[in-house]
């Protein structure tokens, strides 16, 4: 709690407009829409897809979609991405208890980092559902259910207890809290196009994370390098116009398999040795045959050029990913429709 304080106060930011730099951003709540698709609406405003301007949900306020779809930042890490004709209501947005309510639809909270003194809560129909560790957890409205695709979830329905882990469903309705098995390869277009943003929010963290690196001054008000504890934050990609995530430390892989580079470990990313019938070859630049998600960046002296036209990972969205995110919903769904919860190249989760 002490330290989440003290890092909010020391980078305290508004998120109505983000500068034109990569610079690291914490929030002292949860909510910035950072990614908005066809017809959405905050409360009764309709919300347009931006490269600079990424309001923030308040306490009470509702994010409706029509034909459209929606990415909301929540805790460090964690990102809610809301469905066709669907709407949530931001309960609570404070880090240490997020709490959202989905009213409609469908949304799929994908957790890639859980932070200490963060906590997540999503209220559906009849259950309060916490997620206590990274993973993609699937909710429906119509019929009321949670779907837990890689991870673990605690559900309180109707005063039972029961944990949700991979491959195991719930429904959120009704007096008995039951599991039941489902088909992780089961997949429809929310899903696909879930996979397509965690692909592309993890291509912009190279960059993101080597201008943390270069700017000492961001670097020192998070705190990191100064041999105290810190959390993972959000960061704004110049080079594609979008929020990435930054962990505090080391590199970590998401429940897709997609990597996020630290400050500490960046370089790692522009510098892999690579293998000839001579032997290895140092000061390679990219990512070394999909070891870390990727294997098709070029590299440049601000980022990766092209990495947006090209999936190298096994088990990527293919060459349409490189399509620009902002057309129509029916474009993602073409983009994504060979995307499912497949591992990507390198496996599931966790810190190296």
């Amino acid at each position: 709690m002490k330290l989440l304080s003290v890092l909010v106060a020391a980078l305290l930011v508004t998120l109505a407009v983000v500068p034109a730099s990569a610079q690291p951003v914490i929030s002292a709540k949860s909510g910035m829409v950072a990614k908005v698709q066809g017809a959405v609406f905050l409360d009764s405003q309709a919300l347009e897809d931006s490269a600079t301007h990424f309001p923030d949900v308040k306490e009470k306020q509702v994010v409706r979609t029509e034909d459209g779809l929606a990415e909301i930042l929540l805790t460090p890490g964690v990102f809610l991405r809301l469905g066709e004709h669907s709407s949530f209501r931001m309960i609570s947005n404070r880090l240490i208890d997020t709490r959202v309510e989905l009213l409609t639809g469908s949304a799929v909270v994908e957790s890639d980092d859980v932070v200490k003194d963060t906590n997540v809560t999503v209220v559906c129909s009849s259950g309060t559902i916490t997620m206590p560790k990274a993973g993609i957890y699937r909710f429906n409205t119509n019929p009321a259910q949670l779907k837990v695709y890689k991870g673990t979830a605690e559900v309180e329905l109707a005063g039972q207890h029961v944990t949700v882990s991979t491959g195991k469903q719930v429904m959120l309705s009704g007096t008995s809290a039951t599991l039941e098995h489902f088909d992780v390869d089961d997949t429809d277009f929310l899903d696909h196009w879930n996979r397509q943003r965690s692909e592309y929010v993890a291509m912009a963290n190279v960059s993101a994370a080597k201008s943390l690196l270069n700017s000492s001054s961001s670097y020192a008000s998070l705190g990191w390098g100064m041999g105290t504890p810190c959390m993972g934050a959000w960061g704004y990609n110049m080079y594609y116009g979008m929020m990435t995530y930054i962990p505090c430390s080391g590199y970590l892989r998401n429940p897709y398999g997609f990597g996020y580079w630290s400050p500490f470990t960046v370089m790692r990313a522009y510098y892999v040795p690579t293998y000839n019938s001579g032997g290895y070859n140092r000061g390679n630049s990219g990512f070394n045959n999909g070891s870390f998600g990727y294997n098709t960046a070029a590299a440049t002296s601000s980022g990766y050029s092209g990495v947006m036209a090209s999936s190298g990972s096994s088990g990527s969205i293919g060459s349409a990913v490189g399509a620009s995110s902002s057309g129509s919903t029916s474009a993602a769904a073409s983009s994504g429709a060979s995307a499912g919860h497949g591992g990507a190249s390198g496996g599931g989760g966790g810190r190296r």
